[in-house]
């Protein structure tokens, strides 16, 4: 396990702007974290997604006295999307609403990562279940507007 994770940390440092492990798509903003999040909210939004939260970790580091580079979490989603998804396997409601961090790594670059909804029906025997093509089209669409200069 420690050598996958350092396998992973590697590829999150030299790998191209957009890359997949272990199902988390990750690609690389040209903007700072606080506006890639800003830009995703708020193109969340205008799709018709309701935001249920959004989650500042390195507040939550700092209330107990430590430091972690800029981690924001935002929790999102679409019953039209999900609720067909959760039809071909209730268990896939584990991993709903969809859910996207932005984080800044300690060189300086900033990334916006999100689970393949492909990799989700996969992990849930769902594999042939048609609507994770159109989830994964609107993330992809939504990781471009967040972090597209």
């Amino acid at each position: 396990m420690r050598i996958r994770n350092r396998l992973l940390s590697i590829l999150l440092c030299v790998s191209p702007l957009t890359h997949a492990a272990d199902g988390l798509i990750v690609v690389e903003s040209t903007h700072p974290p606080a506006v890639t999040m800003d830009r995703l909210e708020a193109a969340a939004t205008a799709k018709g997604m309701k935001v249920f939260a959004r989650i500042d970790h390195a507040a939550g580091a700092r209330s107990i006295g430590s430091e972690m580079q800029p981690t924001e979490l935002l929790i999102f989603g679409n019953p039209k999307g999900g609720t067909p998804f959760m039809a071909c396997a209730r268990t896939v409601a584990i991993d709903l609403p969809l859910k996207a961090v932005v984080w800044q790594d300690e060189a300086g670059k900033v990334w916006l990562g999100y689970n393949d909804p492909a990799w989700i029906a996969a992990r849930h025997d769902a594999g042939d279940c048609p609507v994770a093509a159109n989830i994964a089209a609107a993330l992809k669409g939504l990781a471009a507007a967040a972090t597209a200069p």
